[in-house]
Formats: structure tokens, C-alpha cells, sequence
């Protein structure tokens, strides 16, 4: 359990720390997200697939990024702020990280491994046929 997601050490948008243990048991999708995105819309999305789920222990959480071409450049409280007022977002937020890079926060360190050594074995069964 040492290297659980749900031990990686977390701070939420108001600035608290925190692990993701208290979301044991439910299935997380974990989002980095952004204000000035093309895509900032899918917040609408998030936020309905949260509502629409939650109750069936599926929870959105959104992690901030600054590292997509700047479009993440407000503080913690402007985030939230916009979140909240423009797309009525609820879901849980996280203070802004950085998901790539020397940098990278360890929650998609952890991530990143988990889901690459899934591939290399997916890839490896494809090219062996071995599934």
C-alpha cells in the first residue's frame, strides 16, 4: 500500500493537505485541467458525469496545469472562482501541478508507471499472443 495513489500526498484548491485516501473504494477519474484550454468546456462535462455518478461512488477530480501553453496562468483562488461561477463545478479541486517534466507531481508519477507498465504488457501480449 506504500505506493498507493491513495497515499500520494495531495493539496486541495483551498490550499489543505491532504492524501486521496478518503476515496477509497470509488472509482477516480483524474483530470488536469485548465482555464484558458480549448477544451475548457468538458468542465460542463466533468461536472454532470460527477453529479450523474457520484452516488454510485464515482468521483471527478480536477488537478489545475499550467504546462499546455500557459493556458492555467490564475491562482488557486481564481480557479476556483471561475470554476464554481462559469461551469458550477463541484467536483473536488486540486492546486495547480505540473503533469510533465522533471517537475511532475507524484501523483502522475504514479500514474504514468502504472499505465505504461499496463501498455508494455498489452503490447507485449499483442506482438506474442499471449492473452
Amino acid at each position: 500500500m506504500q505506493n498507493s495513489l491513495l497515499n500520494t500526498h495531495v493539496t486541495t484548491i483551498d490550499g489543505e493537505a491532504t492524501t486521496l485516501e478518503k476515496y477509497a473504494g470509488k472509482v477516480l477519474l483524474i483530470v488536469n485541467v485548465a482555464s484558458r484550454c480549448g477544451l475548457t468546456s468538458q468542465y460542463e462535462q466533468l461536472e454532470n458525469i460527477h453529479k450523474a455518478w457520484a452516488d454510485r461512488g464515482f468521483v471527478v477530480l480536477g488537478f489545475p496545469c499550467n504546462q499546455f501553453m500557459g493556458q492555467e496562468p490564475g491562482s488557486e483562488e481564481e480557479i476556483k472562482t471561475y470554476c464554481a461561477n462559469t461551469w458550477g463545478v463541484t467536483f473536488p479541486m486540486f492546486s495547480k501541478i505540473d503533469v510533465n517534466g522533471e517537475a511532475r507531481h507524484p501523483l502522475y508519477q504514479k500514474t504514468d508507471s502504472r499505465c505504461a507498465k499496463r501498455q508494455s504488457r498489452r503490447t507485449r501480449a499483442v506482438f506474442t499472443n499471449e492473452w
